[in-house]
């Protein structure tokens, strides 16, 4: 019967010596490569942070939301109210999830059945309504995009993301020029969705193909 081998005394601190000096000699190379490198220089950020005086912001909006093929109304306050029941008549809706901070202003005397989410609805509970409405916490006129941050108008994620339609109401007073300006009002510690217009993809032909990760149709009410 043989013996099982013996390693010979030293041989493990060859080899972390060994180990040590390829890695010395790999940094080394590393310095003499960069030695000649060019000095470091400030990265200019003084790029615009906001639109040009004067800049209908909230015009601007409308045309880039409606450029994502989303349906865009204009209101005021004192319309708001007949102008949801209007969008939710055409989309032909009976059925409509709402956070518990959405105003019940906003769907007084509108036949509809307004769906709590306390305690939070199931997946196929919220994917059988016929739509969602909420808020926002800001909106950016230069992308047409609009952020959901959780507020107590928007509630949890789930809720914008499943049903088939959501109609999100905009004050004028949310909406900003820019993305550096929106970032400025947003808490950055909570939980964000950024909307710009109806779900859609493409696949490698190029067909469009909507509702794929998210509502299928957006209703955006612009209150001026």
């Amino acid at each position: 019967m043989s013996s099982p081998e013996v390693e010979p005394a030293g041989s493990s601190g060859r080899r972390a010596t060994s180990a040590g000096d390829a890695r010395e000699t790999v940094l080394g190379r590393i310095h003499d490569a960069l030695a000649d490198a060019p000095p470091r220089v400030p990265i200019p950020r003084d790029y615009e942070h906001a639109l040009p005086p004067g800049t209908d912001i909230a015009g601007l909006f409308v045309e880039r939301v409606g450029d994502y093929r989303a349906t865009v109304h204009r209101t005021t306050t004192a319309g708001l109210t007949a102008t949801i029941a209007a969008a939710l008549a055409a989309q032909r809706v009976t059925r409509l999830a709402a956070p518990a901070g959405v105003p019940d202003t906003w769907l007084a005397g509108i036949e509809v059945e307004r769906v709590g989410d306390d305690p939070p609805l199931s997946f196929p509970a919220l994917d059988r309504l016929d739509g969602v409405i909420t808020g926002c916490a800001v909106a950016i006129a230069e992308t047409g995009t609009i952020v959901l941050d959780g507020g107590p108008d928007q509630g949890r994620r789930a809720l914008s993301l499943l049903p088939d339609l959501h109609v999100c109401i905009v004050m004028s007073s949310q909406i900003v020029g820019t993305v550096p300006e929106a970032l400025a009002r947003l808490d950055s510690t909570r939980p964000q969705t950024w909307i710009s217009g109806p779900s859609a993809t493409s696949d490698i032909e190029l067909q469009r193909v909507e509702g794929v990760h998210g509502p299928r149709r957006l209703d955006v009410i612009v209150v001026e």
